[in-house]
């Protein structure tokens, strides 16, 4: 089920990203230790009386310029206005009411969204008098908070997740290759989608997905059933929502967690920016089938070694996903869009691969044979069996005498040694340390 969307507001230092942190229990969007990972605590999931949800902390965004402190605040309002089923209103019991408040106050009752307001730093009974002002924000009963004290964050749950909406999935059938378009504006989604489509718009069988904005497109090929998660064209216009864009990314990270093969869209005229960074790695960790795509080669003035350039550079920014496969097209002129689905039909198989437990022993047992695992303060690991536990993505259980003994390294080396047998191409592969017992 996908899930629905809770935003946190309010002007600096509230206090945000501390309650941030108590829903979400510290826990990052990405937080792989690879090279080439980009971090973000912007987003979040949190879970409450059995109720999951997506967080988005609005506290990181900041904004250059005159009056930038104003100017932040209102750009969080509407990052969160337009991503968020439920926004929760942070203030501080120790400031009062601001003008900054009263700003964005304003800015969310035009939004109609439901609105749940948390006084922060509500640290003592004294204090518990200071939030009575904050009525004057005309959104109810204010629920106090202390963020470094940890009370009222259930308080504040309750009331933000009995406002939230129900969402529910459109099951597809097991043989739909449901493929998620992602990527920065004006990289060529929506061209690319009705380039595959061969239509002028995408208004084939157009269903309503579950999350804000997005459609879904089923179409066949070939006798394949796919479906198209197409998040593009949902960008509002206006200066201050632009310079926020490249924080609008939970649709991108929701369309991904619904889909098997992720298309990471990149401008061939415009190259790499960071934020490509930011959701290539949601797919990466959310252990989805990727590929990149090159859309607007035709206008890239090249030689016999561009596309070796390009690929090199793609490899070096996107070092934790060294497996996905790099396809070059125009979706304007349609050429090389031909190559497109049977990589994706290829990565999506890859994806769903099961090796026999077996053959996948004699694999691991070469590779240990060829390199011992290194000894660590006089001893040595010892991998006794692997077997694989999950599909999309492959997981693989390596059962061993120690698993504080096995160096991220060594498992590098294993996952290499994975690789080169079996290919995985497209598809991260998990691999997870578990110390053998007799029951096993």
């Amino acid at each position: 089920m996908a899930r629905p969307v809770i935003a946190i507001v309010g002007r600096p230092n509230v206090g945000k990203s501390t309650i941030f942190n108590r829903i979400i229990g510290d826990r990052l969007a990405i937080v792989e230790d690879k090279p080439g990972v980009t971090r973000d605590r912007l987003y979040g999931t949190g879970e409450w009386n059995g109720i999951a949800f997506s967080v988005i902390d609005t506290g990181g965004i900041e904004i250059d310029g005159e009056d930038s402190l104003l100017r932040s605040v209102r750009a969080q309002a509407e990052l969160a206005i337009e991503e968020a089923d439920v926004i929760i209103f942070m203030a501080d019991a120790k400031a009062g009411v601001t003008h900054s408040d009263e700003e964005v106050a304003q800015m969310l009752f035009r939004s109609r969204k439901p609105i749940v307001l948390g006084i922060n730093k509500v640290d003592n009974m004294q204090r518990m008098e200071d939030i009575y002002e904050f009525y004057s924000l005309g959104f109810g009963e204010p629920i106090p908070l202390s963020g470094s004290h940890g009370t009222g964050i259930g308080d504040l749950l309750d009331a933000a997740v009995s406002q939230l909406p129900v969402k529910e999935d459109i099951v597809y059938n097991d043989d739909v290759i449901k493929v998620a378009l992602i990527g920065r504006p004006n990289v060529g989604k929506s061209s690319l989608v009705n380039a595959i489509l061969g239509e002028e718009r995408v208004i084939v069988s157009n269903i309503a997905g579950t999350t804000r904005d997005a459609i879904d497109t089923p179409f066949e090929k070939d006798g394949q059933k796919y479906v198209l998660i197409d998040t593009a064209g949902m960008r509002k216009r206006g200066k201050v929502y632009e310079t926020t864009e490249k924080y609008s990314v939970m649709r991108s990270m929701q369309a991904i967690e619904r889909a098997d093969v992720v298309l990471v869209v990149i401008n061939g005229e415009e190259g790499i920016i960071e934020q490509d960074k930011h959701i290539a790695g949601y797919a990466h960790e959310n252990g989805k089938a990727a590929v990149f795509v090159v859309n607007k080669w035709d206008a890239v003035e090249k030689d016999d070694k561009t596309m070796q350039h390009f690929t090199n550079t793609i490899r070096d920014n996107f070092l934790f996903m060294s497996y996905a496969p790099v396809v070059y097209l125009s979706a304007l002129t349609k050429s090389r869009l031909s190559k497109l689905l049977p990589v994706v039909n290829h990565v999506a198989e890859q994806h769903a691969l099961r090796i026999p437990t077996n053959v996948l022993n004699d694999i691991i047992s070469d590779a240990v044979a060829m390199n011992p695992p290194p000894t660590d303060k006089g001893r040595r690991l010892r991998i006794n069996y692997v077997t694989q536990v999950a599909v999309k993505p492959p997981t693989l259980l390596i059962f061993v005498n120690d698993p504080e003994l096995m160096h991220f390294s060594y498992e590098r080396y294993l996952e290499n040694k994975i690789r080169a047998a079996f290919a995985f191409e497209g598809t991260p592969l998990r691999l997870f340390t578990r110390k053998k017992s007799d029951q096993d």
